[in-house]
């Protein structure tokens, strides 16, 4: 059973800085691609980041220069590095990710955990 636990969000003012992490466990994670996805209050859910089993990596225009998108495979952690935090980032987050050969660039992967949540606000 895949399982995905997300730690590390809160409330961080304007410009400041914040890493998520992400547990996983119930599949190979180090064959898998992961992603970061996000859903602030009455939107959908935003493709953030993603971060394929080889090490290639994507970022959605918003947050592309501010947030870094890593992953330890023999911790089975997958992370979020997020500066220059603004407003229009306070969202769950969550950890998300799709069998091989499945989507990943998508704001809707096949699982995700149940989320941390962020608050940027002064």
């Amino acid at each position: 059973e895949v399982q995905l636990v997300e730690s590390g969000g809160g409330l961080v003012q304007p410009g400041g800085s914040l890493r998520l992490s992400c547990a996983a466990s119930g599949f190979t994670f180090g064959s898998y691609g992961m992603s970061w996805v996000r859903q602030a209050p009455g939107k959908g859910p935003e493709w953030v980041s993603v971060i394929l089993s080889g090490g290639s990596t994507y970022y959605a225009d918003s947050v592309k220069g501010r947030f870094t998108i890593s992953r330890d495979n023999n911790k089975n952690t997958l992370y979020l590095q997020m500066n220059s935090l603004k407003p229009e980032d306070t969202a769950v987050y969550y950890c998300a990710t799709s069998r091989p050969g499945r989507p990943i660039l998508t704001p809707v992967p096949e699982y995700r955990g149940q989320g941390t949540q962020v608050t940027v606000s002064s």
